[in-house]
């Protein structure tokens, strides 16, 4: 079978790469069932023998996860995910997030 940059001509590898990841993307969320990525799901992609997991229209835009492996990739996005809920921590300490402050 003719093989071109790494890919058959009939799709084999790629359809391969792509259940795989499927299948240890559904480990992942099994194992984790309360993270960011069992919840929101996130698009998987490799490029350049990395990972990605994103949630959003681009890597620009959106919530990313990069990592050698899909649960690296996941791993990384749930952090990505949950950072971008937490208040900074100097707006914290000069009270901007303070319920009695801002109720003006």
């Amino acid at each position: 079978m003719k093989k071109h940059n790494g890919f058959r001509s009939n799709g084999a590898y790629a359809l391969d790469a792509t259940t795989t990841a499927m299948e240890r993307m559904e480990l992942y969320c099994a194992a984790h069932p309360g993270s960011p990525s069992a919840a929101r799901r996130p698009r998987l992609f490799l490029r350049s023998h990395l990972w990605i997991a994103l949630l959003g229209p681009s890597v620009e835009e959106g919530i990313v996860g990069i990592g050698k492996t899909v649960e690296a990739a996941l791993r990384a996005f749930d952090a990505q995910y949950l950072a971008g809920l937490r208040p900074p921590a100097e707006a914290l300490r000069r009270g901007l997030y303070n319920s009695t402050l801002n109720a003006a």
